[in-house]
């Protein structure tokens, strides 16, 4: 049996991560619990937030507003890393994310920017393919109906994000 891999976390996780890359790592390992307190404890107040090709979110407010459909019943967010990289202030992430609403899974690949200044995360920035998102969406409906074609999470990091 395949087993799927995780995000890691680089810090005790008894102790607030101060390192950009285990800030990020940290953030959105705290988005799939769901635990969107500790993820905006680690964005900054003034934290833009963009999927490219839609309207930026300015602000923590904004940006929990967002979150908070996280913690809706039925509702579910993973993450897999395919490859993380930190240059100062700067973390560059290529992952699969997937949004779960019920029995629909849409799971596609994305990247990700996000500058950590002060231990704060003040941008927040990931884009995608949309006829890959599109893509999913039609599977995630057809998984929804038929449970054997459901997409399946990656097993490792080696997998091609966003197809599984």
């Amino acid at each position: 049996m395949v087993t799927s891999f995780t995000p890691r976390l680089l810090h005790d996780a008894a102790a607030p991560p101060s390192e950009p890359q285990a800030i990020v790592e940290a953030f959105l390992a705290a988005l799939t619990v769901p635990d969107v307190g500790t993820a905006v404890d680690l964005l900054d107040e003034r934290v833009a937030y963009t999927n490219v090709g839609l309207p930026t979110i300015h602000g923590r407010r904004g940006v929990t507003r967002v979150l908070a459909g996280l913690e809706r019943p039925g509702v579910g967010f993973e993450v897999y890393l395919h490859a993380i990289a930190a240059e100062g202030q700067v973390v560059l992430t290529e992952r699969t994310d997937v949004l779960r609403l019920g029995p629909v899974r849409l799971q596609f690949w994305v990247t990700g920017r996000f500058d950590v200044p002060a231990g704060k995360i003040t941008l927040w920035r990931d884009s995608f393919d949309y006829l890959d998102v599109l893509r999913s969406l039609s599977r995630g409906i057809v998984g929804a109906a038929i449970p054997a074609l459901r997409p399946k999470a990656p097993s490792s990091a080696d997998v091609a994000p966003g197809r599984h």
